[in-house]
């Protein structure tokens, strides 16, 4: 008998793409994904544009929250360490984007993550 790979049992945020499946849906198709937050880049060139790079264990995904969205969504696009983003799907070449629509900060399931690592107390030795 082979052995079953499970996927890990951390938390994942709910419905959303694994970045190494952007390439799947259609261009426009609306869709959801998580990640880290590796960069939030906001050049001056840009008129008021924020770019954020997200990274599951898949690879990265790249964010675009324009100006009016990040006003509503500024301190989870500001502080947010792991953020869900809804949006829909955009190419150019060879690069996708999601353009933000909704902008989720969940960041704290990464302190679950360290509650369900966290190695159990010694039992108390007679």
């Amino acid at each position: 008998m082979e052995p079953v790979s499970h996927a890990p049992t951390w938390p994942r945020p709910p419905s959303c793409l694994p970045h190494h499946l952007l390439h799947l849906p259609p261009e426009g198709a609306r869709i959801a994904v998580a990640g880290l937050v590796l960069v939030r880049q906001r050049p001056g060139t840009a008129k008021g544009v924020i770019f954020i790079t997200l990274e599951d264990e898949f690879g990265v995904c790249n964010v675009v929250v324009w100006q009016k969205l990040f006003q509503k969504y500024r301190r989870a696009v500001i502080s947010g360490r792991l953020l869900r983003v809804t949006g829909r799907i955009q190419r150019d070449s060879d690069v996708t984007h999601v353009v933000a629509e909704h902008v989720e900060d969940i960041s704290p399931l990464l302190d679950e993550l360290l509650t369900q690592h966290q190695p159990s107390p010694a039992a108390p030795q007679p």
